[in-house]
């Protein structure tokens, strides 16, 4: 695959968006616990984890590449 000049792999966009769905999900999970909103927790711990297994599937796919 190549790549132009300041052009970034998917693969690495993908990465990322991963890491910002987990971290978004620890984000809403914290505002969840602070606000008492219980709702508000347990969608962050959804999201938290969604974004925790795609990362994982990620590190699968690297590994046998």
């Amino acid at each position: 695959m190549r790549l132009r000049k300041g052009e970034i792999p998917v693969s690495i966009l993908k990465k990322i968006r991963h890491k910002a769905q987990a971290t978004k999900g620890t984000a809403k999970k914290g505002a969840g616990r602070v606000s008492g909103n219980r709702r508000l927790k347990a969608e962050g711990r959804a999201d938290q984890a969604k974004g925790n297994v795609k990362q994982a599937a990620d590190k699968v796919k690297d590994a046998f590449g």
